[in-house]
């Protein structure tokens, strides 16, 4: 996985608020996400379905939901990125309301 490749990734607001979401809570399913996130189904799964085929994110079912979590297997540079954007205060208040609408779910 190259770092250009990642960063583009990275370029889309909906793919970074999918991750800090999937980062911060240690997986998420598709549901959860787009009530977060108050966006569709088929745009939240086209986009996580980018992040899985680029390695960003493995997928497990449980039933009927696929849960959707960081991958090991990320470069330990990545890891480092990911933990940054996760750990930011100004993010937290930047996407505040995804953190709420998903924690008025759960």
């Amino acid at each position: 996985m190259l770092p250009a490749q990642c960063f583009k990734m990275l370029s889309d607001e909906t793919r970074i608020r999918c991750l800090l979401l999937i980062a911060r809570e240690e997986g998420l399913c598709v549901c959860e996400l787009t009530q977060a996130l108050a966006e569709s189904q088929p745009k939240i799964s086209r986009h996580l379905a980018q992040l899985r085929q680029l390695g960003l994110l493995v997928d497990k079912r449980e039933g009927v939901r696929v849960r959707y979590s960081i991958s090991d297997e990320l470069p330990g540079w990545f890891k480092k990125v990911i933990a940054g954007l996760k750990d930011s205060n100004c993010l937290k208040k930047q996407y505040h309301e995804d953190i709420e609408r998903l924690h008025a779910i759960k």
